[in-house]
């Protein structure tokens, strides 16, 4: 399963059941060009998580919302409601682990 790019205007419904990983990111931001191959390999690994992936710069709702001030920031949401945040980069195992808490 591929890694869905959202927008301000689908992030709401798009997150709204199951457990979501969403991956704020930017095209400059060194540390998210780190992360985003990890997001794409869980994404290929596993059916029990949706991933999705926001440019923060071209949907700033969203972030100003959430209040995300650092990216990457990885938001794990379980039936819409904000489950984990994680801010700067992080290993597949870790993220891997953590979803496993969301999932079982």
């Amino acid at each position: 399963m591929a890694v869905k790019e959202i927008t301000d205007q689908d992030f709401a419904n798009e997150t709204a059941t199951g457990v979501t990983l969403t991956d704020f990111w930017a095209p400059w931001c060194g540390p998210c060009r780190m992360q985003s191959p990890v997001v794409e390999q869980l994404a290929s690994e596993r059916t029990d998580v949706t991933f999705l992936k926001m440019d923060v710069d071209q949907n700033p709702a969203t972030a100003q919302e959430l209040k995300i001030m650092a990216i990457p920031t990885l938001l794990i949401k379980k039936d819409g409601q904000v489950v984990e945040r994680l801010t700067g980069y992080t290993p597949a195992a870790e993220l891997n682990k953590l979803l496993d808490t969301f999932t079982a």
